[in-house]
């Protein structure tokens, strides 16, 4: 009946009050006892905070432990010991236990008696109950009151002592502490606002006697060393660390606390960012990512779009006419791309030739020949970018390069602007768009290695296949010769035919040695065994050889060109390029429209020359035979006049200009209109890129009018002229920064021999046309030529006011008298120079004066 009754009590009462009120209704109080309370510690884990979930133990065990303590108390009947409730304190790791005994002794004395006995008891029935077993806990007289909160308030070794009456000394304090355990430290009171009780703090050693003493003390009165009244203790638990503790640390410490911030994030980003980042550039290079690598994908596009080949076959034939005929040429280039593709990478290719001229086709098919993986850099879109972050994002797309975070460059530079306010010193966080650059390229080149490394192993597999299947091939004709021979016995036969002496039978007419058979077999086959072992050893290395070169992924960076506002970045490419090379990570090669920007790889590899591959424009032949198989194809059926063939080779063999000759026929232009079309264009775009669109304009460019208009008007002349008969002259003055300009602008081309600037011609083959168009427009010419003139006249006059100048002085100072033997003094000949000079400044003067007369006249006319 008892059991019921608890049972049902426990269900309907928090757990603090659950053996309070059954230990009550089982033993009502009587009015000749007395009352009290003891404290048993360590019965369950001490909660030290929210997240500690150690409680959860103890309340699985919670019906044992009590079990357990009543059987203790029940062997105690010191001083009539009657325990009256037993209630839990999980939270602070203890048990309350309220009790009963008689009165007639000394309060102080027999609760010093009934503790002792209970404790005795315990150690008889091994010990009190102790969620771990380890370290038993004890029993403890209650001296204030039992205060059972259930609040977030969790144990702690600091424990705040509050005084509710005058101060307790320190002395009398500690003696009142002492018992529960070690003290560290202990703090009198300090002073309070009004209102406020006085407290002190007490630091135990360990957080089990701050438990002890809490629950124990709590509500304690203590008399007065005066004639006051008494003072009433109050305890509450203080946490180690208050409050914003660590955030003020922190603030106080940015020297310690930044750089400890700092290394985190780059272990963060080292340890999980960049073997992710590193992952995504092999997926980009192997195409891991994309569906049309699939093999369903594959399946499905060849059983359904592929069928209806009608779609796709003018595109097919389309580029083997323009490969037939316009890549003729080509070959040469071709053959030196592929011997630098069939070698281990030893420098950089650098394939340069003007736009237009097939380098990316010609790239695009020895590329496809050998079917390595690769990755393409384009630095046009990296011009493109406006921004660090632009450029960044864009180089990301292109490597595969992810995850990327350019906004956190903006926010890295406001944390090193607050940490020069804070440390005096920028933290360091920020980085440059070239450090940034070159860290993201350290990561690809570690994805590059890593698509060697997985291509190789892959190879190495395909090999041991090759290897394991020769092996098989070589067994079967060794085995098919033998059964040829007679020679070769199978051990089934013995298992059909028996054991012991009827095994003999499995043998049958089979010859037992190579020697019983005619012909020699052992010769043939042993000589058959090593001519066949060397060719798989040949093989064998053979697939080697090639595996290790196949294993290298091909780098191509293209529009590689500097003076484009991004030189940085193009320079951390060129010494990215360079690493990979000399580590023979890839075969690099670098594509470019101009030979100058071969500077850039040469200060990246100094001690390697570059693989030089340069692609000029078609020859006439070649151009005019690209044409016709375009027309053709197009349904074109006219054949070229030899006056077509006049208008198609004005454009040279340009492959752009001839491709928009053709787009402009099949809309309907004829030949002669379209090459009109385009000579025409080309003369507007000259004006303006060449000699601006006003005179504001032509400010900007880094050559002057009168300079682009000497090159064009003898180029207009010829189909090349000298490199430094121009450069000599006026208005060049030996400046060859200009003449790089003007290539760099695809004005001009430079020619070398030898190495070294030899002839300079039109930029695109057209232009020779276009130069003629404008040196024959009569008010384009005379308005150049003036300005021209002016510029010559202006240079003439200066030279003969400086003779002037110069000739007054030697006045001033005498000439010397002539020399005994008839000879002329050194002023008498310097005047003589000055004079001849001033002369034909003179005359230069008067001649283009007279030129600019005219063309003025010419002006007003055709104005």
């Amino acid at each position: 009946m008892f059991n019921a009754v608890r049972a049902v009590a426990k269900r309907r009462v928090p757990p603090n009050l659950r053996r309070r009120t059954l230990a009550s209704i089982a033993h009502p109080t009587t009015p000749n006892r007395r009352e009290g309370w003891i404290f048993v510690d360590s019965v369950f884990p001490v909660r030290l905070a929210s997240w500690d979930l150690r409680h959860y133990l103890g309340d699985l065990r919670e019906e044992e432990f009590i079990g357990r303590l009543e059987a203790i108390l029940d062997s105690v009947h010191t001083h009539g010991f009657k325990y009256l409730s037993v209630e839990p304190r999980i939270k602070d790791g203890g048990v309350f236990v309220k009790f009963q005994y008689d009165s007639a002794a000394e309060e102080d004395k027999a609760a010093d008696d009934i503790v002792n006995d209970l404790r005795a008891a315990a150690k008889t029935k091994g010990g009190f109950p102790s969620w771990l077993n380890i370290n038993p806990g004890n029993a403890w007289i209650v001296k204030g009151q039992p205060w059972r909160e259930d609040l977030n308030r969790f144990a702690s070794p600091i424990m705040k002592v509050s005084f509710d009456g005058p101060d307790i000394r320190e002395e009398k304090l500690y003696d009142l502490l002492r018992p529960y355990g070690r003290i560290a430290d202990l703090n009198g009171p300090n002073p309070a606002p009004t209102g406020v009780l006085r407290s002190a703090m007490v630091n135990f050693r360990n957080v089990r006697s701050a438990t002890i003493a809490h629950n124990t003390l709590h509500g304690l009165s203590l008399p007065s060393s005066s004639s006051g009244p008494p003072t009433k203790l109050y305890t509450m638990y203080e946490r180690p660390i208050k409050a914003h503790a660590v955030r003020d640390w922190m603030a106080a410490h940015p020297r310690i606390v930044f750089p400890i911030i700092f290394f985190l994030l780059g272990t963060l980003t080292y340890t999980i960012f960049d073997p992710v980042r590193t992952f995504a550039v092999e997926a980009k290079i192997l195409n891991w990512l994309d569906y049309r690598e699939y093999k369903l994908y594959r399946w499905i596009r060849a059983n359904t779009l592929d069928r209806l080949s009608f779609t796709f076959a003018s595109k097919s034939e389309e580029s083997e006419s323009s490969e037939e005929g316009i890549w003729k040429e080509r070959k040469d280039a071709q053959d030196s791309l592929h011997s630098y593709l069939s070698d281990l990478p030893g420098t950089l290719t650098f394939i340069h030739g003007p736009q237009g001229s097939g380098k990316s086709r010609m790239l695009a098919s020895c590329l496809a020949d050998n079917q390595r993986p690769r990755l393409v850099i384009d630095c046009a879109e990296i011009y493109k970018a406006s921004s660090a972050s632009a450029v960044l994002l864009s180089l990301s797309r292109q490597t595969g390069y992810w995850p990327v975070f350019p906004f956190l460059n903006s926010l890295n530079n406001l944390i090193d602007i607050a940490s020069v306010g804070l440390i005096g010193q920028k933290a360091g966080l920020s980085s440059s768009l070239e450090a940034q650059v070159k860290e993201m390229l350290e990561v690809v080149g570690t994805g590059l290695k890593g698509v060697s490394s997985r291509r190789r192993k892959h190879m190495d597999r395909e090999v041991v296949e090759y290897q394991q299947l020769l092996s098989r091939k070589a067994e079967e004709a060794e085995r098919s010769e033998k059964i040829r021979r007679g020679l070769w016995h199978d051990g089934r036969l013995d298992c059909v035919a028996g054991n012991g002496v009827m095994s003999e039978l499995g043998i049958g007419d089979e010859l037992m040695r190579p020697e019983d058979s005619d012909g020699g077999y052992g010769d043939m086959s042993s000589g058959a065994d090593r001519t066949q072992g060397d060719d798989i050893q040949k093989r064998q290395t053979s697939v080697r050889d090639l595996e290790a070169l196949n294993a290298l992924p091909v780098v191509v960076i293209k529009n590689f060109a500097t003076k484009r506002g991004k030189d940085e970045v193009l320079n951390v490419l060129a010494q990215w390029a360079a690493t990979l090379v000399e580590n023979q990570v890839a075969h690099v090669i670098v594509v470019s429209d101009n030979r100058e920007n071969a500077k850039l790889l040469a200060q990246a590899l100094p001690s390697k020359p570059l693989n030089v591959i340069a692609l000029y424009d078609a020859e006439s032949s070649s151009a005019l035979s690209y044409v016709s198989r375009k027309l053709r194809d197009a349904g074109e059926t006219n054949d070229l006049t030899p006056e077509r063939e006049k208008f198609i080779e004005r454009l040279g063999g340009r492959a752009s200009d001839l491709d928009s000759l053709v787009h402009k026929v099949r809309n309907g232009l004829t030949i002669e209109v379209a090459v009109e079309d385009i000579i025409n264009r080309g003369v507007s775009e000259l004006r303006k890129n060449g000699f601006g669109e006003d005179a504001e304009d032509a400010k900007s460019l880094p050559w002057t009018r009168e300079q682009a208009w000497v090159v064009m008007k003898l180029l207009a002349k010829q189909d090349e002229i000298s490199y430094h008969d121009i450069l000599l002259d006026f208005p060049f003055k030996g400046d060859e920064t200009v003449l790089r300009n003007m290539e760099h602008a695809e004005l001009i081309t430079i020619g070398t021999h030898d190495g070294r600037p030899s002839t300079i011609r039109p930029g695109r083959p057209v232009y020779r046309s276009v130069f003629e168009r404008l040196v024959a427009d009569p008010v384009f010419h005379a308005i150049q030529d003036i300005a021209f003139n002016d510029k010559v006249i202006s240079s003439a006059e200066a030279t003969v006011r400086s003779c002037e100048d110069e000739l007054i002085r030697l006045k001033e100072i005498g000439m010397e008298s002539p020399h005994w033997w008839g000879g002329q003094s050194a002023t008498g000949m310097r005047a003589a120079y000055l004079t001849r000079k001033m002369r034909t400044a003179g005359g230069k003067i008067e001649v283009l004066e007279m030129k600019n007369a005219e063309l003025k006249k010419l002006l007003a006319k055709e104005g």
